[in-house]
C-alpha cells in the first residue's frame, strides 16, 4: 500500500525539518555544478533552495508523492526544477542524459527498503569531483517509534500494523561511510541529535503527536480505516506519547537523532 502524504501537515514544523538540511549542505563545496539531483524532494521548499544556490545549475527534484510533488509545483512559480514522479528504488538516475555533479537525499532513504545498494548506484554516476550528501533520521529507537509498535502489537489488526512499522530503517554514520569511501569518495560521516522545542506556547495538547502524524505514523494510519478505528487507534497512541513527551516550562522537548555523509568524488 502506498502511503499517502499531506503537504501542508508535513510542513508544521518546517523549521526543525529544514535545519537538517540546511546542516547538510553547509558541508557541501561545490561552486558551479551543472547537475544537481534531489532525490525523496518531498514538497519542495529545501530543493528550490538548491536552485537559489546554483543559479545556473539544471535542478532535478525526484519524489513518489503526487501530492508533495504538486505543492512543489505550485512553489516553483518560476519552473527552474524539473519535478519528476518516481520511485526511488526503481528510478534510473541515467534517465536525466548526463552525470550528476550533486546529489542530494535528504530524509527519505529510511523510506525505501534496501537503500544501501541504490546509493552504490548512484555513486557509480556522479561526475568526476562531485558531491554525494544524505541524511536520515536515526530515531527508529525513541519512545515515539517504539510506542507505535506497541500500540500496533496490541492491535486487532497487528499484522498489518507491525508490517507498515518496519518499512523504514537507516544506518549508522559508520555503514554510509564505509559504502560511500568504497567508491572512492573522501567522506564526512556524523550523526547530531537536535533537541526540538515543541510548541513553547502552549496551543497544541500534543505537538509530539502533531509531528510524528505527518511522518512516522503514516505508514499506520494508511493501513486503518477511516474513521472509529483509526481514532481509536490514534487516541491510544496519543496517550502513550503525551506521558512520554511531558510538557516543561520551556515547551515540549523532542529529542532527535540524525545520520549525515558528505561525500566528494576525486
Amino acid at each position: 500500500m502506498a502511503v499517502t502524504w499531506d503537504p501542508s501537515r508535513y510542513g508544521q514544523f518546517s523549521s526543525e525539518r529544514t535545519r537538517p538540511f540546511a546542516d547538510l549542505m553547509a558541508q557541501v563545496g561545490a561552486e558551479d555544478p551543472r547537475l544537481v539531483i534531489d532525490l525523496g524532494c518531498g514538497h519542495g521548499p529545501t530543493t528550490l533552495s538548491l536552485a537559489q544556490r546554483w543559479p545556473d545549475a539544471r535542478v532535478v527534484g525526484v519524489d513518489n508523492s503526487a501530492e508533495m510533488l504538486a505543492s512543489a509545483r505550485e512553489l516553483d512559480t518560476e519552473g527552474r526544477v524539473e519535478w519528476i514522479e518516481a520511485d526511488l528504488a526503481e528510478w534510473d538516475i541515467t534517465s536525466t542524459g548526463a552525470a550528476p555533479d550533486v546529489i542530494v537525499t535528504n530524509a527519505a532513504l529510511q523510506w525505501v527498503p534496501r537503500h544501501l545498494p541504490l546509493i552504490e548506484g548512484w555513486l557509480d554516476v556522479l561526475a568526476p569531483g562531485g558531491w554525494f550528501a544524505m541524511q536520515v533520521p536515526g530515531n527508529f529507537d525513541a519512545p515515539t517509534h517504539a510506542l507505535m509498535r506497541e500500540t500496533a502489537v496490541a492491535h486487532a489488526r497487528s499484522g498489518e500494523l507491525e508490517a507498515a512499522s518496519t518499512r523504514y530503517g537507516a544506518g549508522d554514520p559508520t555503514t554510509y561511510l564505509q559504502i560511500i569511501s568504497a567508491h572512492g569518495l573522501a567522506v564526512d560521516a556524523w550523526e547530531t541529535t537536535y533537541t526540538h522545542v515543541l510548541d513553547p506556547d502552549g496551543k497544541s495538547d500534543n505537538p509530539v503527536l502533531d509531528w510524528v502524524t505527518g511522518t512516522g505514523l503514516k505508514p499506520m494510519l494508511d493501513v486503518l480505516d477511516e474513521g472509529e478505528e483509526r481514532d481509536e487507534f490514534i487516541a491510544t497512541y496519543a496517550e502513550k506519547v503525551h506521558k512520554a513527551y511531558p510538557r516543561t516550562p520551556a515547551g515540549v522537548l523532542l529529542p532527535f537523532r540524525r545520520v549525515f555523509a558528505v561525500g566528494r568524488k576525486s
